[in-house]
Parts: structure tokens; sequence; C-alpha cells
């Protein structure tokens, strides 16, 4: 089991600790998931993500790396900007890992995975031409900052860390030491993502949380997330799960050259694409439960990939894999435990930062 740098600072805040993809990190802290994901969409958050993966990709064949290996097209965007993108199996075309871009620099980018996948994606990209391939994760901390005041409150700390646009990515300087900024999150709201070297982490930090902004757990991000109706590995990608069940088409780049599981992916686009991922929302405050089935007419159509109650609309809601023809103002069921709940097919995200 890994820790991360802020492993210490964590325990002394009394977080509850568990496991995450082979990391030990925090769930949440003693004032509660609810509490967290409130002042997430009110305020400002930090969560520590340094689980995720960090690969440094560099030489003057990165572009060509990349583009081989990942579904977006790199030429929309440019050094000093960020991209999110997938790792196909080349086989299926289900989804190995999501992944965001950080592009630093000519010839300099950062590629993130998924805690357990970084093995993975370093490996598919290790033997390309021109580039030197390095696992960098354990050399920094990632800290998330997110939330309507995230920008204004991170200010007292880093001017230049607050000014960053959304998808940008640059660096600044916090105690004479070189860090890394990108304009990027998984909440739905405003803010960035910041990567300091370990020997600052703690005080970065403490300086962050010292600004007014409030520290917060996985399960915070989780319930964040959904609301938002951003994808999770291992729920809405996966074995068996393509970029196209998913939803999210517009990260394939089809006007550009081969990549690694775009045979499979045309072909699949080309039958037609079934399963298909929709947003369900319940009226009472029971949540519903990732594996709970899909019911239309009382035949089982579907089982939901993520589900959950949601703090900001106070009823629950859920992802699923759907037919097609499951479409918005649908009404179906959810079964788990106990008798069937009615839901609605609604259009995602669930909850939008002006809300």
């Amino acid at each position: 089991m890994r820790t991360s740098a802020l492993d210490a600072v964590h325990r002394s805040l009394g977080a509850r600790m568990v496991p995450f993809g082979g990391w030990d990190m925090p769930l949440s802290y003693p004032s509660g998931t609810l509490e967290e994901h409130a002042a997430c969409r009110t305020g400002a958050v930090v969560f520590d993500v340094s689980h995720l993966g960090t690969v440094r990709v560099e030489g003057d064949g990165v572009v060509d790396c990349l583009q081989a290996a990942f579904t977006n097209d790199l030429n929309k965007i440019e050094p000093g900007r960020a991209q999110y993108t997938h790792l196909l199996d080349p086989d299926d075309g289900s989804v190995v890992d999501d992944i965001i871009l950080w592009w630093l620099a000519p010839g300099v980018v950062d590629v993130m995975p998924n805690a357990s996948n970084t093995d993975g994606v370093t490996a598919a990209l290790q033997d390309a031409p021109g580039v030197a391939v390095r696992d960098t994760t354990s050399e920094r901390a990632v800290l998330a900052i997110q939330g309507p005041a995230a920008r204004e409150r991170l200010a007292a700390v880093s001017s230049e860390a607050a000014a960053i646009g959304r998808f940008r990515v640059g660096t600044f300087d916090f105690e004479g030491t070189e860090c890394v900024v990108a304009g990027t999150g998984y909440t739905g709201e405003d803010g960035v993502e910041c990567a300091v070297p370990v020997a600052v982490a703690e005080r970065f930090w403490n300086a962050v949380t010292a600004a007014g902004i409030t520290p917060a757990g996985l399960g915070a991000r989780d319930t964040l997330r959904l609301e938002a109706g951003l994808p999770l590995h291992g729920h809405e990608l996966g074995v068996g799960i393509t970029t196209l069940n998913a939803g999210l088409g517009w990260v394939v780049g089809w006007d550009k050259g081969p990549f690694r599981g775009r045979d499979a992916l045309e072909a699949q686009r080309a039958a037609g694409v079934t399963p298909v991922l929709r947003g369900l929302r319940t009226e009472g405050r029971r949540p519903p439960r990732e594996g709970n089935e899909v019911l239309r007419d009382g035949q089982v159509v579907g089982t939901l990939s993520s589900g959950n109650f949601s703090p900001t609309l106070g009823c629950g809601i859920a992802l699923a894999f759907v037919p097609p023809d499951v479409v918005e103002g649908d009404v179906v069921q959810i079964r788990g435990r106990g008798e069937p709940v009615e839901a609605r097919c609604v259009p995602l995200p669930f909850v939008t930062p002006d809300r």
C-alpha cells in the first residue's frame, strides 16, 4: 500500500483512511462527506489526489508517441494546454484508462493516469521512438483545489497558480521551488490542480488550508463527480466499456491517423453502439447503488454503474448502461434491495455550477 507525501498530515487531522487503487488515502475528515461536498459547491476545498499517476514523456517524438497511443488529437491543442483522452485496448476498444495530458512545453508532456493504471500506461508508451518515458509519481504530491471560491482563496498562496485558465498548464513558484499547475479538476466546479515536489508538499498544503480552503476526502470527490456526470474508471469506463458506450465520442480524433484500438472503435461505431450511458434521477432520498438493475415494463434492460444520494439535489442519482432507446424523459425502475424505485432519465450533468 503506497502513501502520499501528505499521509502524516491527513492522520493528524483525523482523516478516515481507506485503500484506493493501491494507495492509503483519506475518505473523509471529521467534518464528514456531506459538509465537505457542500464546501466545494459553495466555497473551496482541497483534495490530495497524489494517488493519480504522473508519467513524464520527453523528446522530439512526443507528439507522434501520444497520437499513436491515445484517442484524442493532440494537434487540437498546443504547449501550455491540457487535454482529456483515452487509452484503449487494442483488440476490443474498451477503455484501459482515461487520462489527462498536461503539455508543459514543446517535447515535454505529463501523462496523468488513474492510480492503479500507471504501470500499464507507462508500458504502452515506453517503446515509442524518440521519447524518454519516466514514472515521476513518487516525486510530487498533487492537490486539487476546487470550488467557486478556489481561485480567490488560492491567490493568497500563489497568484500565478490561481490565475491559470481552464485546461491551461503552467508553472508557479512556491518558496523558491518550481511547481506545476493546471486548470483541471473532477468536481464540476472551477478550480486547479497543483503538482508540487514532495519536499514542499506539506508546507503548500498548510498554506492552502490556512487560506480558508477546506480539506476534503475521496467520499466527497465521488459524490461531486457523480453530480457532474463524470465517469469513473472501473465504473463507467473499463473492461468491456468503450469510449462510445460511455457517450464520450468527443474524445476521439477520427480525423487523425491510426491510434491504438481505432479499428475496434470504428467497427462498433459502424455496427451501432449499445448499451449507452444515461443519467437517472429518483424522487426519494434512498440512494441507488452500483449493480442495481434497471427495469422497463418489468424487464431488466440495464445496470447501474454508479449511484448515490445527491447532497445538492436531495435525491438519488445514478449512471446506468441501458439500450439507446432509453432517452431523456423516459421513466424506468431501479431494483436493488426492497421494492423497485421509479427513476426518470435526465440530461447530464445532474448539477452545474450555476444550478
